[in-house]
């Protein structure tokens, strides 16, 4: 496996536990959304910077999903697909985490940040179908 490939795994593995921890939230009887949505918005970046390792490409250090976008469209303009669902989980990145910016995502927020993540992995599934393949998995 080469050593790019090796390295988003392991940026995709970071993503999965990410949506496993938003998953299980879902599952709650009390729903943190602030805590689901947060996971959301990570596990998109983590895929993101997947997909740019992947590529043999730096990732900005930033959490701005609109900022790593940018540098995947300039090899690879089939990713200006992700542009709206990065847009919804832009918010969760940092703000939500402070409270003196503090607010409250609704259940549908939450809902939409799910389905909007969903959309990055599935984008990311067909874009690089080799880092989902279980064979090559170490």
């Amino acid at each position: 496996m080469s050593g790019e490939l090796n390295i988003s795994k392991q940026w995709l593995a970071k993503a999965k536990s990410d949506l496993l921890n938003a998953d299980n939230n879902l599952k709650a009887e009390e729903i943190p959304f602030d805590t689901v949505c947060f996971h959301c918005q990570q596990a998109a970046e983590k895929l993101l910077k997947a997909y740019l390792v992947a590529k043999g490409e730096t990732y900005p250090i930033s959490h701005d999903l609109l900022l790593i976008l940018e540098k995947i469209l300039s090899f690879d303009a089939e990713a200006e697909a992700l542009r709206d669902d990065l847009a919804i989980l832009m918010p969760y990145a940092v703000e939500i985490r402070y409270p003196d910016d503090w607010f409250m995502p609704s259940e549908r927020d939450t809902k939409e940040a799910r389905e909007a993540v969903n959309h990055v992995l599935n984008w990311l599934k067909t874009r690089l179908p080799d880092l989902f393949n279980k064979t090559e998995e170490g």
